[in-house]
């Protein structure tokens, strides 16, 4: 078995947000591997193959090739813990390591079925399937610790160039985005945040940008902390603006003291790191990373088996009228009126709205039960006009009233929360009298100054 005893010796742990070594067994899954681009004393990638409970490590000068004539420098380095394939961000000045580490890719490996593996010795051959590298290379020991990694014969040769990668598979951030993430401090109070790539159009058909974005969320950040405050959060990253790829983050990836963690386990036994912001400085950050869209869990993440807010989505099937969505929203704000359950309501941003009703519940489920009973209230009075099959052929036009947000785990639309959607809408908190003035995509980054100067309609949402 190998061990992590020369990792931890190399690391002082006060000051690196490197993970701290700890042998994990595999439990017979696929070997994972990472290929993380470090940027230190020396520009390099690091190669690390899962074996044996740790990741086998190599810094390799240049990268892997894909030219069967490329041998290429691999150096072992110590054994890594398998978290360490979460990490990215800036080991600090003076550190063991310093620089910016970003990760670069991953996914699994499997060794050549006629090849023991040997990682003392070598050779090891072995087959990558990652996001970005695909195929067969080896791994041949010539002195000490400096060994070859050298393509194999494949459908793969040539056919990349790892170079062309400028952004980590991870976050979507550059090198000089990750090494830009600066600590600022604990409290609200907004210092400066550094924007790169101020001028990035994020949306393209608004000629909105990545700077205007991020003073907006300077400018709600005030109304959007008792929201986010000690509550687990996923964002939606989009790196390249809106009509590009996006996707969810819901994992901790920062290194940051605006960034609280919280470590829970999936149904694997797997522990993974979530994460919730503790200040508006770190909701800048996020944006700065690129993360634009913020959705929150229904419980505090130091209750986080007591849920404290009900969430309810009324989305319509295409082409049904907005009067009968705001009559649908009408019907349900009765049934929580008789229920003696105070309710708020929000734009969604999209084609419908958002209810939310605080209450202090004992379980999630509990808190799943009160909503599916709310829920199939509505549908038994007008099973004309609801329903809660999320299928679309059975939503014809009707609202399906989605009710599953109020699960653990699942999240909703934080309050303010831009929507990576044509037309750059918010998802905006509105008085119950304001319903039949206000579209759900009708308030944007554009327009939303002006209710901002006013009082908040939820300024009491949490008494």
């Amino acid at each position: 078995m190998n061990d992590l005893k020369k990792y931890n010796e190399k690391r002082d742990f006060t000051k690196t947000k490197e993970p701290i070594g700890k042998v994990k067994k595999n439990n017979g899954k696929k070997l994972k591997f990472v290929i993380q681009h470090h940027l230190a004393r020396k520009d390099h990638y690091d190669l690390r193959l899962e074996y044996d409970g740790v990741y086998i490590s190599f810094a390799v000068p240049k990268g892997l090739s894909f030219d069967t004539k490329d041998k290429r420098l691999a150096i072992k380095v110590e054994d890594h813990p398998l978290s360490y394939g979460n990490f990215e961000g800036t080991i600090p000045k003076g550190e063991y390591g310093a620089g910016t580490v970003m990760l670069f890719d991953k996914g699994t490996w499997i060794p050549y079925k006629d090849s023991k593996i040997d990682f003392k010795n070598g050779p090891v051959k072995f087959t990558l399937n990652g996001e970005r590298l695909k195929g067969s290379w080896s791994l041949v020991k010539f002195k000490d610790d400096n060994w070859l990694v050298i393509k194999e014969r494949d459908a793969y040769v040539k056919k990349n160039d790892i170079s062309k990668y400028k952004t980590s598979v991870k976050t979507g951030r550059t090198m000089e985005e990750i090494a830009g993430n600066k600590k600022v401090g604990k409290d609200f109070k907004l210092e400066e945040i550094e924007v790169t790539n101020p001028d990035k159009i994020i949306f393209k058909k608004e000629k909105i940008t990545k700077k205007e974005i991020m003073d907006y969320y300077r400018l709600v950040a005030k109304r959007m902390m008792p929201f986010l405050d000690n509550r687990l959060i996923s964002t939606v990253r989009a790196p390249n603006g809106v009509e590009e790829d996006k996707f969810f983050m819901k994992h901790l990836n920062t290194d940051s003291n605006n960034i609280g963690k919280k470590v829970l386990k999936n149904k694997n036994d797997e522990s993974l790191d979530y994460y919730y912001i503790k200040n508006g400085n770190g909701i800048l950050e996020e944006v700065q990373m690129n993360s634009y869209e913020f959705h929150i869990w229904g419980s505090l993440q130091n209750k986080i088996k007591k849920p404290d807010i009900l969430v309810f989505d009324l989305d319509p099937d295409e082409g049904l009228s907005l009067k009968k969505v705001r009559d649908g929203v009408r019907d349900l704000k009765s049934i929580l009126d008789n229920l003696e359950l105070k309710s708020f309501l929000k734009t969604s941003g999209g084609k419908g709205y958002h209810i939310y009703v605080p209450l202090q519940m004992s379980s999630w489920k509990k808190c799943e039960k009160i909503a599916k009973d709310i829920a199939d209230i509505m549908v038994l009075n007008w099973p004309d006009k609801y329903t809660t099959n999320m299928r679309k052929e059975k939503r014809v036009g009707k609202i399906f009233i989605d009710y599953f947000r109020n699960k653990e785990g699942a999240t909703s639309v934080c309050p303010y929360s831009l929507r990576l959607k044509k037309g750059a809408a918010v998802s905006c908190p509105i008085y119950w009298k304001e319903l039949d003035a206000i579209k759900p995509n009708d308030i944007t980054i554009k327009n939303i100054k002006e209710r901002l100067r006013k009082k908040d309609p939820w300024s009491d949402f949490f008494e």
